[in-house]
């Protein structure tokens, strides 16, 4: 019956982390450029159990079959599937269409330069001239970090990713693609980082200028997992529950008979 126990807490401790998946999702649900995550289960290795030193066997061990160990996460994963465009009509609003993804330029407070990979083409241009997104992050172009001049008045970026600033070349956006985003760690809601082994492509994708791309997460998929993994949890607390009843009934009552 302890054996039950531990086996009931290990599907609660997983149904746990795949309800912190889920709310994260929602959370994020309008967050643009944001992927959602899933999560994948696996039981632990099943062990043989054993009677030791078996009385009616000349106190030889006696095999008497296979147990579970419960249930554990098996891998967190991303999901890249492309969302939903969004007109805006904003000049510095890009959506890419296909696979791929900008190139920003982040600085952090001991002046170390990283390069960070998003979907979330809200970016703006700064008192500078600098496009840059919400958190002044440096738009990326074939060029580096891409500048327009501030007298500007008109803006144009065509399907390739090329910028002109009243009809004048200025430069083109970079898009990075990759063989396998495994090697990719998201870093924040939008950002990923590229680790030891990622293998970077060209781009074939093309930007949308005056759109934006929304989360890929179903809400209603989202709600109806959220009452699955609920009804889960608390069927696996059902389970402690009636355990702990018996064992109750072993200690407290069969011993005074």
């Amino acid at each position: 019956m302890v054996k039950g126990l531990f086996t009931s807490w290990t599907g609660m401790a997983n149904e746990q982390k795949r309800l912190d998946v889920v709310t994260n999702n929602l959370a994020n649900a309008a967050t643009v450029g944001y992927k959602k995550d899933g999560v994948t289960n696996q039981s632990f290795r099943n062990l043989l159990s054993y009677k030791i030193k078996d009385v009616s066997d000349n106190y030889t061990d006696k095999q008497i079959g296979k147990m579970s160990l419960g249930v554990k996460i098996g891998e967190v994963y991303t999901n890249y599937d492309q969302g939903s465009l969004r007109n805006t009509g904003n000049t510095f609003d890009f959506a890419i269409q296909g696979k791929g993804f900008f190139n920003v330029s982040s600085i952090d407070k001991n002046g170390n330069e990283t390069v960070k990979y998003t979907r979330d083409g809200s970016f703006t241009m700064d008192q500078g001239g600098k496009v840059v997104d919400v958190n002044g992050n440096a738009l990326i172009g074939e060029g580096g970090e891409i500048t327009i001049p501030n007298d500007t008045a008109n803006v144009k970026v065509d399907e390739s990713g090329s910028i002109y600033a009243d009809g004048v070349f200025v430069d083109k956006i970079k898009l990075t693609d990759f063989t396998d985003y495994s090697y990719l760690k998201k870093q924040g809601d939008s950002f990923y980082l590229a680790q030891d082994g990622a293998t970077q492509l060209d781009s074939t994708a093309t930007i949308q200028q005056g759109y934006t791309e929304q989360s890929n997460v179903n809400v209603v998929a989202e709600m109806a997992n959220m009452i699955a993994i609920t009804r889960a949890y608390e069927a696996n607390q059902k389970v402690i529950q009636t355990i702990d009843g018996t064992l109750d009934l072993a200690v407290n009552s069969v011993g005074k008979v």
